[in-house]
């Protein structure tokens, strides 16, 4: 006769790393590493496709390069704290169904399909994100639509799972790590604590070994930062002039236009203009950022010099005609602060083609992608 294999049970599995102790606290930490990187995420979002009730302040002029690289970094976090919890809890698996209990056996149909979306989803957005930063979109999906998507669903079926597991989290949560000495109990602890500080250390050094791409202080220890402070005229740069199609026309002017008026300068004019330099960084959507000393002319004093008006929207259009962001809209604050330049140069010298010649827009506080290149026109809004 044939003896059928034993399904397992949770029983089974005695590890200490499996305990509810450990779930639990690995569920704490990568719920905070999942929270900030939804919270910076959306924040980024909403500064590249604003609401009409979303304001971004200008100062200080490092704020998206904390909030993006708070954004990556934990993400990076959350991907060996999302192993450890998944080994901490599969043992779960083996729960049988109450098959004779109609409505438990809902109940738990629908805590396996909601773990199996926060699950899915949460690995989709770790992932797709890994790709992003590292520039490589081997899909057919828009990126930014589907990764804004997806975090939602992370988000709901986060918090569906944990208003289920709070009781439970709760009462595990409360024992303390480290039992009276003596025993079982205290090789179990021993083993607890062990598996926590690695998971905790794993996630500290994937921490720190990419932190450089927006930390500068730490690129020399950051040997995965997948950004330097190399490139064309030392800050690096996502998208080449070739690769944009850039053709720089001999007679090339900077046009200035707005409700009832146009106005426009050659480069010539624009270099005689009363020029400011200011360290501004470049910050990247992909979480890497640099700095960089760029000269030009504020665009609030080339507004008022043109004799358009100032305190509102202007839309700043590039030479690019087939791009994503070939164009982008200043709200009124940035417009008008005088850190906000059309720049000519950058670190001293003049740009380089890769860097935006003829001029290119450089704000305080504001994501790379909405940093034009090779402007042509400035449109003030209504």
């Amino acid at each position: 006769m044939i003896r059928q294999p034993r399904v397992p049970t949770p029983e089974d599995f005695t590890a200490p790393s499996h305990s509810p102790l450990v779930a639990a606290r690995l569920g704490l930490w990568l719920g905070v590493a999942f929270g900030l990187c939804f919270g910076t995420g959306l924040l980024s979002h909403y500064l590249q496709h604003p609401p009409g009730w979303f304001t971004w302040p200008t100062r200080p002029v490092n704020l998206y390069r904390i909030t993006q690289g708070v954004h990556v970094l934990s993400g990076i976090a959350a991907i060996p704290l999302l192993l450890a919890k998944l080994w901490s809890v599969y043992p779960r698996l083996f729960v049988r169904p109450p098959l004779r209990q109609p409505i438990r056996l809902s109940a738990h149909a629908l805590e396996r399909i909601s773990v199996l979306v926060l699950v899915c989803a949460a690995f989709f957005e770790l992932v797709t994100g890994l790709f992003n930063v590292a520039q490589s979109y081997p899909w057919g999906f828009f990126f930014p639509t589907a990764h804004y998507a997806v975090a939602w669903l992370v988000v709901g079926a986060l918090l569906l799972h944990v208003a289920v597991k709070l009781p439970i989290a709760r009462a595990a949560l409360g024992t303390p790590l480290r039992p009276s000495a003596g025993g079982r109990d205290d090789r179990d602890s021993s083993g607890r604590r062990a598996f926590l500080r690695t998971s905790a250390g794993v996630a500290g050094i994937a921490v720190l070994a990419t932190a450089g791409v927006t930390v500068p202080w730490l690129r020399r220890v950051s040997p995965l930062a997948w950004r330097s402070a190399s490139g064309p005229q030392g800050v690096p740069i996502n998208r080449t002039a070739a690769a944009a199609r850039i053709a720089v026309p001999p007679d090339w002017r900077l046009e200035i236009v707005w409700p009832g008026g146009r106005y426009a300068l050659s480069l010539a004019d624009l270099a005689a203009l009363p020029q400011r330099t200011a360290e501004l960084p470049i910050a990247c959507v992909e979480g890497w950022s640099a700095s960089a000393h760029w000269t030009g002319v504020p665009v609030v004093h080339l507004l008022r010099r043109a004799g358009a008006p100032t305190g509102r929207p202007v839309r700043v259009t590039s030479l690019e005609t087939d791009g994503l962001y070939a164009a982008s809209t200043l709200p009124a604050a940035h417009a008008s602060d005088p850190l906000t330049l059309l720049a000519l140069r950058i670190n001293g010298e003049d740009l380089s083609p890769d860097h935006g010649y003829p001029c290119r827009l450089i704000a305080p506080s504001r994501p790379g992608v909405l940093q034009t290149k090779w402007v042509a026109r400035l449109e003030v809004l209504r």
